[in-house]
């Protein structure tokens, strides 16, 4: 399919001298001669690469959220009136310059195997979606047409392969910056998309700029720019951190873990009786009048990885503690049926009648809870078989009943994609809870980038966000996105705080995908556009 969007991108014909100069006087008169054309090419990839490494200085932990646009504009410039197999692969370039810093963390404990294949793989992904770009680009106010293509490619990297992989998304760097609300609007495709808009919209303006300053053109690209601003600046009503239902109190465990990385559940026992200290802990600085006492406790993903229904001392444990605190626990367990996949759970656990509920996680992820063609991987690395059984997922959301408030559950690697928060705020949860274990990542940026997803997900949703982890960094997020309690990293903590309540649905929520679709469809027209353009060309030949 590619080769022939190639060959439908190179086969524009040739139009006499006055035709060609009377349709872009500019870019007829300003072609280079063919030495100069093979000097743009090493410069061109160059600046690709240059981009997507400006692109990854904006993600967290680093506040620079601001450079996104200017990468996407220097990505433009490579990117503009290319052909589709160099926009290809520039893209692929721009790809590998931007996640191979962004995803190092993958690499942890395993080798630089899987963290290149995932790059590449992500890399041709991002290469497609800049073949598009490449393609709109020849079109009129072509900065709305590539950012909604932008768009599109974010969508198929959250799906495909493998049920996709959404780290990276423009959205995602934007926890600080001034497009933040559009998620609120929209979701995170609304919010990518105004950050692409502005970064291409910015390069279009400067570009038209200096040969037209007073164009229509020159002021449709300036639009580019300040639409999204504008968008974001008429939505920030819906950012609220205001109760609705009134507050509670909650506390997120941090029971720490033995040692870091993969081999961190090799003292599973230990993992758990840290979390279950560190909350009879809280029960007696409760007591001691040094915490108020909350109305409910979420412990982290993995924090029991022994089955409590089938091991009597891990249940005897978990119940010891959440008896000494006296509130409802939301426990993170591994269940290890008999027959069948393993299930990443979370258990809710009542000081009284003991467990209650639970909600098996649904979005799995591959190469890291289940490995997709198992003697393929195997030929390159024999991590694989740290996972001797997959687990499986989870068919419905989770939202606990817990004193009363809605709790819904959204396991770590769920955080980033935006159905399984969406159906989880629609099933009723009132406050969300991302239990999570960064352990086998070390210190890594890894964390960081997660707990700005959680960011973002406050505010696309505008509810509280509660994240505890085995080792950090735990932290309790308003419906604003503003982080107001954190731990640090290893160490053994408890974070406890007044939260408000809410059960008013943003447009994000209530629309769901729609958004997207309306983006995905606006991708469509600008690429059908430009074959129907191809297609006339042909025939007028």
């Amino acid at each position: 399919m590619s080769s022939s969007v190639t060959r439908a991108a190179e086969s524009e014909p040739a139009q006499p001298a006055g035709r060609a100069a009377a349709a872009s006087p500019p870019e007829a008169a300003a072609a280079p001669r063919p030495g100069k054309r093979k000097a743009a090419g090493p410069a061109r990839v160059a600046l690709a690469g240059l981009a997507g490494a400006l692109l990854y200085l904006g993600f967290p932990p680093r506040p620079l959220w601001w450079l996104a646009p200017f990468a996407l504009a220097l990505l433009a410039g490579c990117l503009r009136g290319r052909r589709a197999r160099a926009g290809f692969g520039l893209g692929f370039l721009f790809g590998l310059g931007f996640l191979l810093p962004l995803l190092v963390w993958t690499g942890e404990g395993v080798g630089p195997v899987p963290w290149i294949a995932l790059v590449t793989l992500e890399a041709l992904l991002i290469g497609l979606t800049c073949l598009g770009v490449a393609l709109v680009s020849r079109l009129p106010g072509w900065p709305l047409w590539a950012a909604a293509v932008w768009t599109a490619g974010e969508a198929l990297r959250a799906r495909a392969p493998f049920g996709g992989f959404s780290w990276g998304k423009l959205a995602f760097g934007q926890a600080d910056g001034v497009l933040t609300p559009l998620a609120a609007v929209g979701g995170t495709p609304l919010l990518s998309f105004g950050v692409a808009l502005c970064g291409f919209g910015l390069y279009e303006a400067l570009r038209v700029a200096r040969r037209r300053p007073r164009s229509g053109a020159a002021a449709l690209a300036a639009l580019a720019v300040a639409a999204p601003v504008a968008g974001a600046l008429a939505a920030r009503p819906l950012v609220s951190g205001a109760a609705e239902d009134g507050t509670a109190v909650a506390a997120v465990i941090q029971g720490n873990v033995p040692r870091a990385g993969f081999d961190f559940n090799a003292q599973r026992r230990q993992v758990l009786d840290n979390h279950a200290n560190r909350t009879i802990q809280l029960a007696e600085d409760v007591k001691a009048g040094r915490a108020p006492k909350p109305d409910f406790v979420v412990w982290p993903e993995n924090s029991s990885d022994i089955d409590p229904f089938t091991q009597p001392d891990a249940h005897a444990v978990i119940d010891k503690a959440v008896k000494a605190i006296g509130v409802p626990v939301a426990i993170g367990s591994v269940l290890a049926p008999e027959t069948g996949p393993l299930r990443n759970t979370m258990i809710l656990w009542d000081p009284v009648k003991g467990p209650t509920d639970t909600y098996d996680k649904r979005k799995i992820q591959p190469f890291g809870e289940r490995i997709p063609m198992r003697s393929f991987v195997r030929l390159f690395s024999s991590d694989v078989d740290r996972v001797r059984r997959d687990f499986g997922p989870g068919k419905e959301p989770g939202v606990f009943d817990m004193a009363g408030s809605g709790i819904g559950m959204v396991t770590c690697y769920e955080a980033a994609f935006d159905d399984a928060v969406r159906s989880t705020v629609r099933a009723g949860a009132q406050v969300i809870a991302v239990p999570s274990n960064n352990a086998t990542f070390g210190r890594t940026e890894m964390t960081y980038q997660q707990l700005a997803m959680d960011r973002i997900r406050a505010v696309e949703h505008s509810r509280t966000v509660l994240v505890p982890v085995t080792s950090g960094v735990s932290a309790v997020i308003q419906p604003d996105g503003k982080v107001t309690r954190q731990t640090k990293m290893f160490t053994a903590d408890a974070l406890v705080a007044e939260i408000p309540l809410r059960s008013s649905q943003t447009p994000a929520t209530r629309l769901g995908p729609l958004p997207e679709y309306a983006l995905l469809l606006l991708a469509a027209g600008g690429l059908g556009a430009v074959a129907a353009r191809r297609i006339r060309a042909r025939r007028s030949a």
